[in-house]
């Protein structure tokens, strides 16, 4: 039989959500939504990079590594331009993880500002 090896569990992120519908947004006024995690391994968490799909989305993060039950925030902000539709963008992140390569998104419609 093999003796119980000390193994810890690698750093792995649990999102309280990873889409946000942000729903009707108005063309040219740029919106924020905050994921948050939290760090359900047992080594530190670090992020590495988080990268908007396109240079309207842009991720902001927590740099500090996270230790286990910590949590941290990826805040990502839109900036809708362009004429209004549909749109699906993503913000792709890398870090030390079990899973290292993740990927969140974000939603919603662009609509024209009312007109006064």
């Amino acid at each position: 039989f093999v003796a119980n090896a000390q193994t810890s569990k690698p750093a792995e992120f649990k999102f309280n959500e990873e889409t946000h519908d942000f729903g009707k947004v108005v063309l040219g006024k740029p919106v924020s939504f905050d994921f948050t995690y939290t760090n359900q391994g047992e080594q530190p968490l670090i992020i590495s990079k988080a990268e908007g799909s396109c240079g309207c989305t842009v991720p902001k993060y927590t740099t500090v590594p996270l230790k286990k039950g910590e949590t941290g925030t990826i805040s990502v902000t839109f900036n809708p331009a362009g004429s209004p539709m549909a749109f699906t963008k993503t913000i792709t992140i890398s870090s030390n993880a079990k899973t290292p390569v993740k990927v969140l998104y974000i939603k919603g419609e662009t609509v024209a500002a009312p007109s006064k």
